[in-house]
């Protein structure tokens, strides 16, 4: 017997504004609790409860994710009693809405001082974010049009941040967004690096210099070997980083991100580890394929005490 979709859909298409799933709604691509028309407001599902193809990858990505990062949320809230969370390159803030939607939705957060700051320089996409959040009562919720940079001097963000969330920050944005945890101290870091374009055109640079100095050099002489290599070893670089400044790090690939090769996850979580080793690491691959030049962009703790 075929299933009735249609009694489903118009179910979910009658949802109210605080209406949200349960285990009988027949909606098994979506979390229970979730606000059905917070997900037709982020244009997940239609007005009357439907997913295209694109919509349901979209949602699968953001909920894969959240799987990540619900046991930081409820690590911090039990060793803390309160969560501050910021997301880099915002967007739209799919990210930022359903984590709220899901977990902060159930804290006191007006006295316990739980808050997501979305961070996006497009001004329009901050204003629709912020009319969302007003929408759906979502006090804990703020939003700013800030670069990265410009956030880690803005005097609107907390001294101290727990996590710090960067969903394809573009090239450099993700370098700025673990500056950013790194002043702020951030507890947990939750990273989906892209376009890793500044090491690689470095390597291109300093092509010719290397390939006399060593055969190591073949791995990126070719221009798509550049690329490739280039966004691999940024990542390899970030990650030496954060050790170096105590941070236990793991790296997986996100399901629902085949299609793209911007599927690595980076989490890295304070734990005050030994810092030497990962230093002297990062230097070592940094002279080794003639990248000196960028060591400001992944300093070390060693690097920074000695330019102030």
């Amino acid at each position: 017997m075929k299933p009735n979709n249609k009694n489903s859909s118009k179910a979910a298409g009658a949802a109210k504004i605080g209406a949200t799933v349960t285990g009988v709604d027949n909606m098994p691509e979506i979390r229970e609790g979730q606000t059905v028309a917070l997900l037709q407001e982020l244009h997940i599902l239609t007005r009357d409860g439907k997913m295209n193809q694109d919509s349901r990858r979209k949602l699968k990505q953001v909920y894969h994710l959240y799987q990540f990062i619900e046991p930081l949320l409820k690590d911090l809230l039990e060793t803390k009693g309160s969560i501050s969370l910021v997301d880099h390159g915002a967007g739209k803030s799919y990210l930022g809405f359903i984590i709220y939607d899901l977990f902060f939705k159930a804290l006191n957060v007006g006295s316990d001082g739980s808050h997501i700051y979305g961070i996006e320089t497009r001004e329009e996409l901050v204003k629709r974010s912020q009319e969302l959040a007003q929408q759906f009562n979502f006090p804990g919720m703020s939003f700013l049009p800030l670069s990265v940079a410009e956030s880690t001097e803005s005097k609107l963000l907390p001294e101290q941040i727990d996590i710090v969330t960067a969903l394809h920050a573009c090239n450099t944005a993700t370098d700025d967004a673990i500056d950013f945890a790194l002043k702020k101290k951030a507890r947990y870091m939750v990273l989906v690096p892209c376009c890793q374009a500044e090491v690689a055109s470095v390597l291109k640079k300093n092509k010719g210099k290397s390939l006399a100095k060593s055969a190591l050099t073949e791995i990126w002489r070719h221009p798509i070997h550049t690329r490739e290599f280039g966004s691999q070893i940024t990542n390899v670089l970030r990650c030496l980083q954060l050790e170096a400044h105590g941070y236990q790090v793991n790296v997986t690939e996100l399901v629902g991100w085949e299609h793209s090769m911007k599927n690595e996850l980076i989490i890295a979580t304070y734990k005050d580890l030994p810092r030497q080793r990962p230093s002297q690491r990062l230097q070592e691959v940094l002279e080794t394929l003639g990248l000196e030049e960028m060591g400001q962009r992944f300093y070390t703790q060693q690097v920074a005490a000695q330019s102030t």
